[in-house]
């Protein structure tokens, strides 16, 4: 019987985790030692009952009182706050999804690379502002960390059938998310209601935010380059409205391997559970006949300007990625408060990567969570200041 744990268990990625643990046979095939969540006690509370958890634990230390009383019983531990997510990731589980958001996952992940564990990482930030701690530590530890964003699994998957050394590029899809077809002119005007609502996937609402404005895909473009090894000229994207194709990855001799699937997070995250083998998923099947087309074109960076935000980090290196992922989540807050419309998020970026540029220190990767966590302080405090000057 193997252990697992779920780190963001409440959330998208976190509830498609759960549906695949219950359906593959749930506490009578997996031992689950942790799952935590951000405040949805009630949730959490009934996961935990679920799989039989050893440790549930709620990210805000004010729902301890909720949380014990739902798990009264049960025989599950509960806890709260960030030291206990932290000390839930040392509890040895041979699997490990990172599913939190933002640059709170970055912590249990680190933990886990830390004990040479198993981290299924779902969670982009760790590889955007700790790409070379993280996987440094997991280089030293021994430990396995398998991609669950779609398009990496998707690259991963092609990858299986190849060598690194003969890749000549990979190609990330993006379904162009809620505006990918709106005049340019009317995106300045863009509620939070209407970034809040994608065309394809069933996700929360700042990553479906993050869709639109493309900022997801320029994190990804980042993780694409610290997992993988690349330089950015052999990253593409592609605008895919359908998202079937989930990434593609081309050869040196001029093949090109696709990975294709409906749009359903489950497939990656059951194929980094299985993985090395591959199991039968309780998913739905490809059916092209019924498609009928699919259809691709270039992205407009005047659209979605976080894409050219992407290669400048990348080329920056050092702290950059750490800084555009945490002006990006304080441009994000901003946004959702109303403060900046939707076309202001990526120059208030851009000005956190030009105020730290200018800093000493900002040449050289983060080598302590610490160190990140200072990168991402000052650049939220930049960005909130470019916000309240705008």
């Amino acid at each position: 019987m193997r252990s697992v744990s779920i780190f963001g268990a409440t959330g998208s990625i976190g509830e498609s985790a759960f549906d695949l643990l219950t359906s593959s046979g749930g506490p009578e095939a997996w031992r689950t030692v942790a799952v935590t969540g951000g405040r949805n006690v009630a949730r959490l509370a009934q996961m935990a009952r679920a799989l039989r958890a050893e440790v549930a634990v709620i990210g805000d230390e004010c729902l301890l009182p909720d949380l014990r009383a739902a798990l009264a019983g049960t025989g599950t531990e509960a806890a709260a706050g960030t030291a206990a997510v932290a000390e839930a990731a040392d509890r040895p589980a041979d699997w490990s999804l990172s599913a939190i958001v933002g640059a709170a996952g970055l912590a249990p992940g680190l933990r886990v690379a830390q004990r040479g564990g198993t981290l299924a990482l779902a969670n982009k930030e760790s590889l955007v502002a700790a790409g070379p701690l993280l996987m440094g530590t997991a280089a030293r530890t021994n430990a396995t960390i398998l991609p669950v964003d779609s398009e990496h699994s998707a690259v991963f998957q092609c990858l299986e059938s190849g060598n690194l050394d003969a890749v000549e590029s990979v190609t990330l899809t993006a379904s162009g998310g809620a505006f990918r077809d709106w005049p340019l002119e009317r995106l300045a005007e863009a509620t939070v209601d209407q970034a809040s609502s994608h065309p394809n996937w069933a996700m929360g609402q700042r990553i479906t935010i993050d869709s639109a404005s493309m900022f997801n895909k320029a994190l990804e473009v980042i993780e694409a380059h610290e997992f993988f090894g690349l330089p950015a000229d052999r990253i593409a994207v592609l605008v895919h409205p359908e998202s079937i194709v989930h990434a593609l990855v081309t050869y040196v001799d001029g093949g090109t391997l696709a990975h294709l699937g409906p749009p359903d997070m489950r497939h990656a995250i059951g194929h980094a559970l299985h993985w090395p083998r591959r199991q039968k998923l309780p998913l739905p099947r490809l059916d092209l006949a019924a498609l009928g087309s699919l259809t691709f074109r270039a992205p407009c960076e005047t659209r979605w300007p976080a894409l050219a935000l992407a290669r400048q980090v990348i080329a920056a290196g050092g702290a950059a990625g750490a800084v555009l992922n945490a002006a990006k989540e304080q441009a994000l807050d901003d946004f959702i408060a109303g403060r900046i419309r939707f076309t202001d998020m990526a120059p208030a970026v851009a000005h956190a990567l030009d105020r730290a540029a200018g800093r000493a220190g900002f040449a050289v990767s983060p080598d302590s969570l610490e160190a990140v966590m200072a990168w991402d302080a000052q650049a939220r405090r930049d960005a909130a200041a470019w916000s309240f000057a705008a």
